[in-house]
């Protein structure tokens, strides 16, 4: 595996604080939380007297690796790199998160990554013992979450079987229709992929060199899979890069 070196100290984002009630837009509710959630409109009512915005610029810190756990976050817009500096001082890629997306749901006490934005991010951040003692009485809701839990904990496994003896083809290919499957589910488009992370990025996370990670995308490219434009990539021949990421 290929991991990274990565130099650390970078800035936490703040919490702005808002009004917990729900500001009157003439259309409706203003919401905090993320319309792309799992979540009910009832869940999200229940929950959002608690949350408080967040806000980033591109390559400040969430949280970081080892701090204290205080709080979880419910990303709205903007997307979020997860990563692990390992004791050698390089890094690991653990994964992404898009709007809807929950971080910081295994109630650990102390934080087993470290999570900067990638862009420009706002988030609606929970303290964790509010957080914890609400879910204590809503067990629909804490059922639903443990759902969500599980969802990513299955998304875990399935990057360590893509770890295993796949060739860097079928790495690429099952990395974007992952990608492309979790932008429909946020109502994205399933045909041009934005990419927010850097080819260096992907790299840390399948476990490749960033070489081999470009070579691979322009491999793709001439032989008609994708295209690759601005900001991301189209997917062309979906049949073939189902195939390919289904070895």
């Amino acid at each position: 595996m290929s991991i990274h070196s990565l130099q650390t100290g970078p800035v936490t984002g703040l919490p702005v604080p808002v009004l917990t009630s729900y500001l009157e837009k003439g259309l409706g509710k203003v919401r905090l939380l993320s319309l792309s959630t799992a979540l009910t409109l009832a869940e999200r009512d229940t929950l959002e007297p608690l949350s408080r915005r967040v806000s980033l610029d591109q390559r400040e810190t969430l949280f970081s690796q080892d701090e204290p756990a205080c709080s979880v976050f419910n990303i709205t817009s903007g997307a979020l790199r997860m990563y692990r500096i390992l004791p050698d001082g390089r890094r690991q890629v653990t994964g992404f998160a898009f709007p809807g997306d929950f971080v910081g749901l295994s109630m650990l006490d102390r934080h087993a990554v470290s999570a900067d934005a990638l862009s420009p991010l706002t988030a609606c951040r929970f303290d964790r013992l509010a957080f914890r003692n609400l879910l204590g009485g809503h067990p629909g809701l804490m059922m639903h979450l443990h759902e969500i839990t599980g969802q990513e904990l299955s998304r875990a496994k399935d990057m360590m079987m893509l770890l295993g003896r796949r060739t860097a083809d079928e790495k690429i290919a099952a990395f974007l229709t992952g990608l492309q499957a979790r932008y429909v589910r946020i109502g994205r488009s399933s045909v041009t992929l934005e990419l927010p992370m850097g080819r260096l990025d992907i790299a840390d996370h399948l476990g490749l060199t960033i070489e081999t990670v470009s070579r691979t995308l322009s491999r793709l490219d001439r032989d008609g899979c994708i295209l690759i434009v601005p900001g991301g990539v189209r997917l062309i021949d979906q049949p073939r890069l189902d195939r390919m990421s289904a070895h």
